[in-house]
C-alpha cells in the first residue's frame, strides 16, 4: 500500500447471520426486512449480546427471522409473541429476550399481547417493523395502512370513516407506566440506519436494566405489496410513511434522558 493512501475498509459479514446457502433471505428485492435484520445482528454484536440473546419471532414476513439468526431462538404462534417473549425471559431472567414481529401482529392478531406485555412491564423489546400491508398473504391492508393507500383490500384508498385510523405502536404504549422506552426508526437511508441501531441500543439496555419494557419500530419497504419499484419505495417511505408515522424517541426513561 502507497504510503499516504488509507487502508480501504471492508464491510465484514456479521458472524451471527447463519451461513449460506442454508438459509438465504427469502425477501423479496427492494425490500427493508434484510437491512433490519442486519440492523439486528450489528446491535447484538456492538453490544456483547451475541452470546446471550434469544429471539422470538412471528409469522409473516419476519417469520424466518429464528433462522437467520445464530442465537437461541423460536418462532411462536402468530400474534401474541410477546407473551412467549415474557416467558422466556421470565425464566431466564439474565438474557435478552427480544420479539420481532410485523405491524399486522402487534396491531391486529397480536394487540391484546402487546398492550399487556407493556402494561405488565415485562423485561422484554419488542421490534415491530412496519410496511403498512399484510406482506406475505397478498397485500391487505393492515392497521398501520396510511389514509388514501391503495391495497388489495382498499382497492379506492384507505378512509377513516369505514376502517379508522392508521396504528401507531409506539406512541399507544409510551404513556404506560410499564414502558421504558419506545421509538420508531427507519432504514431507507445509511444515516437512518446509523440513527436507528442508536433506537435499538437503547431498547436493549432498558431491558438489561430492568426498567421496564422497551419497543422499537421499523419502517419497511414492500415493493411487491405497494406495486412501486425499490427507488420509488423510498420516496414514498419519505413522502408518505414517515410523515404518518415519525420517526424518534416516545419515551425514554434512561438515566439522564427522562421523558414521557
Amino acid at each position: 500500500m502507497k504510503e499516504g493512501i488509507a487502508e480501504k475498509q471492508v464491510c465484514k459479514r456479521p458472524t451471527l447471520r447463519q451461513p449460506l446457502p442454508y438459509w438465504p433471505l427469502h425477501h423479496c428485492p427492494g425490500c427493508n426486512h434484510g437491512i433490519i435484520l442486519r440492523l439486528i445482528i450489528e446491535v447484538l454484536e456492538e453490544t456483547g449480546h451475541d452470546g446471550n440473546a434469544v429471539c422470538i419471532s412471528g409469522g409473516g414476513c419476519s417469520a424466518r427471522f429464528a433462522l437467520y439468526l445464530d442465537i437461541d431462538s423460536a418462532t411462536g404462534i402468530h400474534g401474541p409473541n410477546t407473551a412467549v417473549a415474557s416467558a422466556v425471559k421470565r425464566i431466564h431472567p439474565d438474557v435478552l429476550v427480544f420479539a420481532v414481529q410485523g405491524d399486522g401482529e402487534i396491531g391486529a392478531i397480536g394487540l391484546g399481547s402487546f398492550v399487556s406485555t407493556a402494561m405488565r412491564a415485562e423485561k422484554i423489546t419488542s421490534i415491530s417493523i412496519n410496511n403498512a400491508c399484510f406482506g406475505t398473504t397478498g397485500g391487505q391492508m393492515a392497521p398501520t395502512t396510511p389514509l388514501g393507500m391503495i391495497t388489495s383490500t382498499s382497492p379506492e384508498g384507505r378512509e377513516a370513516e369505514g376502517t379508522g385510523f392508521p396504528f401507531h405502536g409506539p406512541e399507544l404504549i409510551a404513556p404506560l407506566p410499564g414502558v421504558a422506552y419506545a421509538a420508531r426508526g427507519s432504514v431507507h437511508t445509511p444515516a437512518n440506519f446509523q440513527r436507528s441501531k442508536g433506537l435499538l441500543k437503547k431498547a436493549f439496555q432498558a431491558q438489561m436494566e430492568g426498567l421496564g419494557f422497551s419497543a422499537v419500530e421499523f419502517i419497511s419497504t414492500c415493493p411487491s405489496n405497494w406495486k412501486l419499484s425499490p427507488v420509488e419505495c423510498l420516496k414514498f417511505v419519505e413522502e408518505t410513511m414517515i410523515k404518518e408515522f415519525p420517526l424518534g424517541e416516545f419515551k425514554n426513561i434512561l438515566k439522564g434522558n427522562e421523558a414521557a
